[in-house]
Order: C-alpha cells, then structure tokens, then sequence
C-alpha cells in the first residue's frame, strides 16, 4: 500500500502539477481487487476535469511503469482499483514461511524504538491482598505490550510497583496482631484480615486510631529494612519512639517481614503460571524516601501545605488538588508516584515509561504527572499512561477488594478449567486454560468495561483462544502428512482460496506495525481469527497434498502456521502439537 501510494503521487504530480497524498485503503472483496484509492474524484475540484478522465490518464501512466507487477482498472465514478500479481503473492508467502520473526520486522517502519529503553509497569498487586481479575488482566495486557515493543526492537523492562506500607497492611496487621494464632500464616488469612481491618476501621474509631499508629511504625520499620528490622536494639529504639513495648512491636515487625515475604513469594509463584516475567519490583517502601525528598524540595514552587499537609493544586490546569505529604508526614500514594518516577528514570535513564492501570487512575495520575512536569518535564514527556476498564463477568456485577467480594484470579483460571471439561475439548492442559482467558482478555480494545464469560472464551468454533489452537493444531496436521510422501506436483494458477489466504497472510507485518505503534495488542487478535477463517475456507475447499499445486501449497500452509504461532506467542499463547 506504502508503494502504491508513492507511486500515486510521483505520478499525480509529474501529470498534473499537483502534490498530494492519496488515501489507499483495502478495496471491497466484490471488486476482485486488494487496493483501492479515490484520488482522482478529490483531483477532479482542483482540476477542474470529469474524476473518469482523471482516472485514466494516471492510469495509463502507471501501465507504463509497472508493467505486470499488478493490474490496475477504473471503476466508475473515478475508483482506481489495484489487483496485485500472483507472484507477488507467492514470493511473500515464501519469506514468511522461511522467516517469520524477519518479515514481521520488515514491517515496522522506522526506528522508533529500536535500541531504546522502555520501562513497562503493569499489575501492581498490594503485598498483603489476593490477587483479582483485575490484577490477571493487567498482567495479561502488559505483557503483551511488551511482546510487541520487544519485537520493535526495544529493551523492555518489566516492572512491578506494590504497596508494601500504607493504610491497607496496617488494617491487615492490626486483625493479625489481635489473632488468637497466626502460626500457619497464609495469603488466605491475610485477605480475610484485611476486609475485617477495613471494617473495623471504618466502624470503630478505637480501632482506627490504632490502625493509624501502626501505619506509622510499619513505615519506620520498614526504613531500617528487613535485617535491621528484626534487630532486639532497633526494635526497642521502635518500641520508644511510639510508647509500645517492645514484645509488641516485635510481634509485629515479624507479622510484618513474614506476610511481605509470603506476598512476594505468591506473586511469584502465580506469575509464573500464567508465564508473565518482571524484571524488577518496586516495593513502596523502596520509593517512598525519594518521593519525599522531592515533593519536600519543591515545596513553594509547585506543592503547597495546607492545613499540616502538602497539596499540589491542580485546579489551574484543570484538575482537582490532591494530598502528597498528609498531617501525619507520612507520603501518600502520590508522593511514592513521584518518588517511583525519579527511582525508574535513576535506574534505566528510560526513553519511554508505559504505566499501565485501571481507568479509575486516569485524573490520580494526571495530576502527579502535571506536578512531575514542572520540576522535571522531560521524564513526564518519556512517560505513557494506558488505561483500562473493569473485569466483570455476565450480570456486569462490580467487585470490591474491600468487601472481599471479589473474583481471585486464581478462581478465575479455576473457572475456565470447569469449561473446558464441560466443552470435553480433550487434552484439557494448563496451555489451553491460559489461550482461552489471554485471547477473551486481549481480544477487546483497551479503555472499556469487559465482560468476561468463561463458557465463551472456550468455545472450539467462535472468536477464542481454544479456536485459535484448534486452527494451528489443523495446519500441522497438514504438513505432517505431506512428510509421508514426496510432493513434486507445482504450476498452474492460484485458485481463490489459496488468492485470499494469501493476501491474509501477508497482511500481518501491517497489522504488528499498527498494533506496536498504538500499544493495541486487540489488532493482532482480530487479525488472527480472521486468519484462522480464511484459513479454515482453504482447508474445506482445497487439495492440499497431492492437489495440482502441492509445493506452493504447502509452503502457504507453512507460512500461515508460521504467523499464527507467532502472532499468538505476541500474545503470550503457547500453541499445542495436538488436541
């Protein structure tokens, strides 16, 4: 399309005068042609001239130069249609079926992130909460991105931003320290403590005044780090300072250190599952001192105090004011933004920060970036903000962490094993769980609310991840039996099944550059389901082996098993030998 345009406008301007960029979009499939362009009904005001005759003229000297490299025709009222050759077909086929990875980087244009930096943040689960839906999605979506800005040619690094200190783990601990055993300490215990701590503290003032104080001593606990945190003398110096005795505060610094550690060690373990990697986690605590430091430094110049607090007004920009520093000189949420900003940019010198988040960050994070920017503007331009909106399943219930009414992500894995045993799919494999939720996850476009209906995400003939898997394991049985015999039959025309798996094929370098460049992971999964369509109207109508054109056939064959595993591996699937 990129040629056929260039080609259009050399053309237009060495004939007419006139300098324009064409639009060519895919033609219509009634056509019979693959491009399309309506320049010559736009040339037809400026030149004062019927879009018919217009049409023609710059078709006659496009003829001309292309000779036979493609057909091109009029079509009333002024259409220039472009139907491209066989052997254009043939020979793309062919690249991809040799090298996929290669053809798919072809078709990024440009350098963009070529031998840059990148710093992907996604999932950001809080140490002492289960992990939700929510935490799986974002998990899912990130990864993918990264996948793609990867194969830009980025160095992507994987990050991971919780809250290890805050109000939540005070809530926590506070149910813990009142339980008569915390002997066999597990993530469960820590989710139930956490929904009671925060009724507690939204019901008892008793209760929430001590959740407040020992909000204060995990902070301090948390600055002499986990080996000075357990020391009797550190302890004690804790123990002082907050009028506690210091059997209590080592109770709790041992709660504390022993439910971070049982956090990290779940994260792990369930990312490991659903086969997503992070490079680095960045505990709260570990930002939080910098934030300080630099919301503290700017204090007069862009944060304010207000009423014992620090405050960014964010009002002159069209935002609202929100609490960086609170009464008690603790950071906020904000502050430990601020402070994971500059950590990030201390660490990696990045020339792009993709923080991924749920749509309900949106204005938070506009406003923690607004006050970055006048201080430090260049790490607010490096930085991209993407956002979605909430899992639900069907009845579009709304789940809360608080209430502890939430879907696990867990259970959510959980849920598409008992559909898939209920769909009797056959080798129900752990690979299959994760294709089905990937896909029903990626499939849709970012920003919105999705519903997620694990009967469907596992359904063997609709838009799902177990389709998808079905349509490669289709293929490789294809090829697995052109191996028992030899294949020597070749020549004669393309018929159109094999023309529209073609032209679907090798449209995939296209659709990786539009996904990497908007961070869209949703184009690569349309792109394969309808590939995986097309795919399934050449198998039911074409001879593949021993048909006329076995060896171009069988390289097709290749070359869209090459792109569907690849597309999918962009997508975090991993395809199966048989199923």
């Amino acid at each position: 399309m990129e040629q056929v345009k260039d080609t259009l406008a050399r053309i237009i301007e060495e004939a007419f005068d006139v300098k324009v960029e064409p639009e060519v979009s895919v033609a219509p499939e009634e056509t019979g042609a693959d491009f399309a362009t309506n320049v010559a009904m736009k040339l037809a005001k400026i030149l004062h001239k019927a879009p018919i005759v217009i049409a023609e003229e710059i078709v006659k000297n496009i003829k001309q130069e292309v000779g036979d490299e493609y057909r091109v025709e009029v079509a009333a009222p002024g259409f220039i249609n472009f139907a491209l050759a066989d052997g254009y077909f043939t020979e793309k086929v062919r690249k991809l079926a040799d090298n996929v990875e290669g053809e798919a980087r072809r078709g990024i244009t440009g350098e963009e992130y070529t031998g840059k930096t990148v710093v992907a943040e996604f999932s950001d689960p809080n140490p002492f909460k289960v992990l939700h839906v929510g935490h799986l999605y974002t998990s899912i979506v990130g990864d993918s991105i990264s996948r793609l800005l990867e194969l830009a040619g980025a160095k992507v690094i994987r990050a991971n931003f919780g809250g290890d200190v805050g109000l939540h783990v005070a809530k926590t601990l506070y149910v813990l320290m009142n339980a008569d055993d915390n002997g066999e300490l597990t993530i469960e215990d820590i989710a139930r403590a956490y929904v009671e701590g925060t009724r507690l503290y939204d019901e008892d003032e008793t209760a929430k005044a001590e959740i407040t104080q020992i909000n204060k001593i995990i902070y301090a606990l948390s600055e002499l780090g986990e080996e000075k945190g357990r020391e009797r003398l550190e302890l004690e110096m804790v123990a002082e300072d907050f009028g506690r005795s210091t059997l209590e505060i080592g109770k709790l610094a041992e709660l504390y250190w022993r439910g971070r550690e049982l956090s990290y060690q779940y994260f792990k373990d369930f990312y490991r599952r659903i086969g997503v990697k992070f490079d680095k986690f960045y505990p709260e605590s570990s930002v939080a001192g910098r934030g300080l430091t630099e919301v503290k430094s700017h204090i007069g110049s862009v944060y304010e105090e207000s009423g014992g607090a620090v405050v960014y007004h964010g009002e002159k920009l069209g935002l609202h004011t929100r609490v960086f520093i609170n009464k008690e000189g603790v950071p906020t949420y904000e502050a430990k933004d601020v402070g994971l900003i500059f950590t990030k940019w201390d660490d990696w010198h990045f020339d792009e920060s993709v923080v991924v988040t749920g749509n309900e960050q949106s204005d938070y994070m506009k406003v923690v970036l607004a006050s970055v920017a006048e201080y430090a503007p260049k790490l607010v331009e490096q930085t991209t903000h993407l956002t979605h909106g909430l899992v639900k399943l069907p009845g579009n219930v709304k789940m809360s962490s608080r209430k502890g009414n939430f879907l696990k992500a867990v259970d959510t894995l959980e849920m598409v094993k008992e559909a898939l045993d209920g769909e009797k799919v056959g080798d129900n494999s752990e690979k299959m769980v994760l294709a089905a939720i990937k896909y029903a996850f990626l499939r849709y476009k970012m920003g919105g609310d999705i519903v997620f209906d694990p009967q469907e995400s596992v359904s063997t003939t609709g838009n799902s991840g177990v389709y998808l898997l079905y349509a490669v394991v289709r293929a490789k049985k294809v090829l697995a039996k052109a191996v028992e015999r030899e294949n020597d039959r070749q020549g004669g025309e393309m018929s159109e099944y094999e023309r529209k798996l073609s032209k679907k094929v090798v449209q995939y370098g296209n659709v990786v550059q539009e996904a990497i460049r908007e961070k869209v992971p949703n184009k690569v999964c349309t792109y394969l389901y309808e590939l995986a369509q097309e795919f399934s109207r050449f198998y039911e109508h074409v001879q593949v082996v021993g048909g006329d054109r076995e060896i171009e056939l069988l390289v097709l064959v290749r070359a869209y098993l090459n792109v569907m595993q690849h597309g999918l591996g962009l997508l975090g699937i991993e395809t199966l030998e048989e199923m």
